[in-house]
């Protein structure tokens, strides 16, 4: 709009020149007509800030960093299903140093792919200069299986971030030994879960202090059966099939013992449901009752919203509370999905990633017990219309105090035009910055050569690497190496990083939330186990609160329900809490 504002005061200049004698005569009029488009400049950068604010620039780090590693999905032509998901990754600090270090999910070779080098998942640690190094051998968690998503937390509050892999296969979970080793513990413990896995994530549903998984099903496919032969069968022309060929199956939910075992507890506490085909899952307290709820995005099937009655039981609600379905009453193809209060006020809201031809949806938390479908309002609906969005999170990308939504795109097929469809395989990522009076608007084309990258995308985790006190974004691509997006600029505004250490809960504290207030700006954060799509983003959480020098006041809800104020923080800097 800015540039629009510019352009016509030119226009404008131009016909002063042109007619100077017929303008001379109006030169009061024009003065006022420069006056009031300079005016309207100004008004168009704080109306539309996105636009006239290019200080923050995303740069493809990538090789810089030192992160040298390629997904690898497993294709021969023959078209399996799991070629299309992708992978995740996970930001986490595994050796308690105090910068993140990255791990990648990776696939595997299927029938028909032939490779001497076998492809793992692999782990880098931080080296705290901006670079990473290797270390999946030394650490002893480099997973063969066919990958997919990855989630985060400390189940045996020994105070090391363990990691669950979903694979399609059986899942792994790895111990961290707390020596920067990691030991497979999957069959001891008991979640091997050998069903088609996707999304994951820790919580601690039932308030015992100890985490518990959700781990999200997928669909009935066997590799020693025949692969369905979809696309142009006339032209010979192979496609990869939908999900409706597919027969669906339900999620799980392991409850921990305590002892380092975990129960499946699906049935029992009414999670159970055959009809969803799940990719994405999210906790998050949406009612504010202190007991965290499950999203969970579903492949062509209704989403499930699993709410925490409170005495160890779930409920599915989602139609009835308006998240199951479009604005259109029409199933979706949900891939990601994020809580986040996009509009600071204290109730979480969500989103969910679609395929082409469907919108991302945007779900406003109305305070009631009920969402509305604010995809339309919110002025995202027309944009992500035409792309594949499978990662989605909310990160404010410019320490403003509130929260823009990222999403990473990508299509299926690798052969559109040859099934006479429109599109492209690569597309770029989106950016939507938040307006702050309950809209967005697409910025991506503004920050940066790193943003302006058209790859087949999947999943993307999120963290500040670099401790420069802005969020930087690593987003995993199909069959192709990931990217490492630095944020150079977001830290122009203040910051305030927040670490939370549980001692009468989960030790990590996923699913306490904390309430930041800077004079009239207010927000919240819940730290959350593997959101988005197949992720893991850094644990620690990230408040930007623009030009101000400190935080008036630090509320943190622990698990479990106990309160801690802290008063009067001074800002950019990382401030460890210890539950008293």
């Amino acid at each position: 709009m800015t540039a629009h504002c510019v352009k016509l005061y030119q226009q404008l200049r131009q016909m002063k020149t042109q007619n100077n004698k017929k303008i001379r005569s109006l030169s009061r009029t024009m003065f006022t007509v420069h006056w009031y488009i300079s005016l309207f400049i100004a008004f168009c950068s704080v109306l539309f800030p996105a636009y006239s604010n290019t200080q923050v620039q995303f740069v493809d780090v990538t090789h810089a960093a030192g992160i040298h590693w390629t997904h690898v999905d497993g294709r021969s032509g023959k078209k399996y299903p799991m070629e299309i998901l992708g992978s995740g990754a996970a930001f986490f600090d595994y050796d308690n140093d105090g910068d993140p270090d990255l791990y990648l999910v990776n696939g595997a070779p299927l029938p028909g792919y032939n490779t001497s080098d076998i492809p793992t998942n692999c782990l880098y640690q931080n080296n705290g200069d901006g670079t990473f190094t290797d270390v999946t051998q030394k650490a002893k968690i480099g997973d063969a299986g066919y990958g997919h998503g990855c989630a985060v937390g400390d189940y045996n509050n020994d105070g090391n971030l363990d990691i669950y892999v979903t694979n399609y296969g059986k899942n792994r979970l790895y111990r961290n030994n707390g020596d920067t080793t990691f030991s497979d513990v999957t069959e001891e413990a008991g979640v091997p879960e050998p069903r088609w896995s996707t999304g994951c994530a820790f919580a601690d549903y039932d308030q015992d202090g100890n985490l518990d998984l959700y781990v999200v099903n997928y669909i009935i496919f066997s590799l020693d059966e025949e692969n369905p032969w979809c696309g142009l069968k006339e032209k010979g022309i192979r496609a990869y099939c939908k999900p409706d060929n597919f027969i669906a199956q339900s999620d799980t939910l392991f409850r921990n013992n305590g002892d380092g075992t975990f129960t499946d507890v699906t049935k029992l506490t009414g999670i159970h449901n055959p009809n969803g085909k799940g990719l994405g899952v999210a906790w998050g307290d949406y009612n504010n009752d202190g007991n965290v709820d499950i999203y969970v995005a579903n492949d062509s099937t209704e989403n499930f919203f699993f709410q925490n009655l409170g005495n160890g039981k779930f409920t599915e609600i989602g139609f009835m509370i308006g998240v199951a379905l479009s604005e259109n009453g029409i199933v979706e193809n949900g891939m990601g999905t994020a809580f986040g209060d996009w509009d600071n006020d204290g109730w979480l809201d969500l989103t969910v990633t679609n395929y082409t031809d469907q919108t991302n949806t945007f779900y406003h938390n109305d305070k009631d017990g009920f969402f509305t479908d604010a995809t339309s309002i919110t002025k995202t609906a027309k944009i992500t219309y035409q792309y594949v969005g499978w990662a989605t999170a909310f990160v404010d990308i410019d320490n403003d105090g509130y929260g823009d939504v990222f999403v990473a795109n990508g299509h299926l097929h690798d052969n559109l035009r040859e099934l006479g469809q429109e599109g492209t395989y690569g597309q770029r990522n989106l950016l939507f910055h938040n307006l702050h009076n309950g809209t967005f608007t697409e910025v991506s084309q503004y920050l940066g050569a790193g943003m302006k990258l058209e790859d087949v995308s999947r999943g993307a985790t999120f963290a500040d690497y670099d401790l420069d006190g802005d969020i930087d974004i690593l987003v995993t691509n199909s069959n192709t190496p990931p990217r490492l997006l630095r944020n150079d600029g977001g830290n122009r505004n203040n910051w305030l990083q927040v670490r939370l250490k549980a001692t009468n809960s989960s030790s990590d504290a996923i699913g306490a939330r904390v309430k930041v207030t800077t004079r009239e700006l207010t927000q919240i954060r819940e730290v959350q186990s593997g959101d988005g799509y197949l992720s893991q983003r850094e644990l620690k959480l990230h408040f930007g609160i623009g030009k101000h020098q400190k935080i008036d006041r630090i509320e943190v809800r622990w698990g479990g329900g106990n309160i801690q104020v802290v008063e009067s923080v001074t800002a950019n800097q990382v401030l460890l809490l210890i539950e008293k």
